[in-house]
């Protein structure tokens, strides 16, 4: 069996190491356009901020180790288009650029995301930045050390966390978003709005429903609104991410955005071509649609699977909450499943209950508020999606909400399940437990 890989960062490296794994006489060669792979780029801020010293630490494989593992890895090839009826690849070698084609019996695509390009005048500035990739967080640790105002476009997770990181380093930053609020994509209002004010008690700028048009200028770089301008020595654009799938356009079905659409078993439409990570649609199991989301998580589930099904459907898919967090300054911030919001868009049914306590009695020599939100569908009562943000480490309970959005579980499972209790840890009711009593409350009304 011929198995080619086309890219390798989340997804590939994985499906690479599980095809060799499962099938050690199978023929697998990689060919990854960049001159490394399995860079986690959700480590860019932490990286800029100082608390990853050594950036070696964000790579988690090279191409030694898949070689020494059975694989043919082509590094700084680029493959250049795909025949799907021959079956056949053109591949350019990006330091000879010698092109050749290549043959296979099964195809994985896996050539991941790049960033969202919006149609803003003067983009191509030499002071806007990305951040994306191993050689965005090179240019940006040593582009900030010489600019003082630095301006972040979209507050998403990598915006927010890039204003957090430069904000901390004395910089004069301003965070730009064309939505009203921070982070909207992963929390209602009640949290957004202590998301807004952690900023502006460092010193952030919120630049909140708010489009850039245009950048202009040389060494003061000019971000104009329509209405007023902002000026900054640097700007970083995080607006987003689209999937890099034109190798495949009219020869698969994909989504609107081109991700591509694979069934349980991460076969797309054509049985032989399997596509996972960053590169393709995931099942979203809170609403049941196919949805973009371009998490490592997502990417490396997927990437597994395509090794467990290259030869035959064996391991079906579970689908995804889309359950992500952050650490912003001295808080946790975590959610999965739907927002309110979300479900709205979706013309979905869905109710929400907001509860802050103590994740500890209060008799303890000291103990730190938790404030939740719980999505549910009051028609059935099965969770949607939650929400946690304190001081606590409450990242765990997100993963615990995820398990319940998965197993299609309702508030009055949420309300009784059973949890420890020890006073160095929690309540004799957990807060989750709280949170699931308050919803049971709101219907009783």
């Amino acid at each position: 069996m011929k198995v080619i890989v086309i890219g390798c960062t989340h997804a590939g490296t994985f499906a690479v190491k599980q095809i060799l794994k499962e099938h050690p006489d199978a023929e697998v060669t990689v060919y990854e356009r960049n001159d490394n792979i399995s860079f986690l780029s959700c480590g860019i801020a932490l990286y800029l901020d100082g608390k990853v010293k050594d950036p070696q630490g964000l790579f988690y494989s090279n191409p030694k180790e898949l070689s020494d593992l059975g694989a043919n890895v082509k590094m700084l090839h680029s493959v250049k288009s795909v025949d799907t009826d021959a079956k056949t690849i053109e591949v350019e070698n990006l330091d000879s650029h010698d092109v050749f084609t290549d043959k296979y019996d099964k195809l994985v695509m896996t050539t991941g995301s790049r960033p969202v390009l919006p149609p803003i005048e003067g983009r191509d500035n030499k002071n806007v930045f990305f951040c994306k990739n191993w050689h965005d967080a090179q240019i940006l640790f040593e582009k900030a050390k010489d600019h003082k105002r630095i301006a972040v476009v979209g507050a998403g997770y990598i915006g927010a966390e890039l204003a957090e990181a430069f904000s901390n380093h004395g910089h004069e930053t301003t965070l730009i978003n064309s939505d009203s609020h921070v982070l909207s994509k992963y929390f209602d209002k009640k949290f957004t709005d202590k998301i807004e004010e952690l900023y502006a008690d460092h010193n952030v700028k919120l630049e909140l429903g708010v489009r850039v048009q245009k950048f202009s200028g040389d060494d003061e770089l000019t971000l104009s609104t329509g209405d007023h301008d902002i000026k900054a020595d640097m700007a970083i654009l995080c607006v987003g991410f689209q999937p890099n799938t034109e190798l495949l356009t009219g020869k698969v079905d994909m989504m609107d955005n081109g991700a591509i659409i694979t069934n349980e078993y991460m076969q797309s439409s054509n049985p032989d071509i399997f596509a996972a990570g960053d590169s393709a649609a995931v099942h979203f199991n809170p609403s049941e649609t196919n949805e973009y989301i371009p998490l490592a998580t997502n990417a490396v589930r997927q990437g597994i699977l395509v090794g467990q099904n290259i030869e035959k459907p064996t391991t079906k898919y579970m689908g995804t909450q889309s359950s992500s967090g952050l650490q912003l300054y001295d808080y946790a911030l975590v959610s999965t499943g739907m927002t309110v919001g979300m479900a709205e868009r979706k013309g979905m049914k869905a109710s929400s209950v907001v509860v802050e306590d103590n994740y500890r009695p209060e008799f303890m020599p000291t103990t730190e508020k938790v404030l939740m939100e719980l999505v549910y569908d009051p028609s059935t009562r099965r969770i949607l999606g939650g929400s946690l943000m304190s001081r606590y480490d409450i990242s765990q309970s997100a993963n615990t909400l995820s398990v319940l959005i998965q197993n299609k579980n309702t508030i009055d499972d949420l309300a009784m399940v059973d949890m420890l209790f020890q006073p160095n840890f929690d309540r004799p009711f957990h807060y989750l437990n709280i949170l699931g009593q308050a919803a049971q409350a709101q219907e009783e009304k």
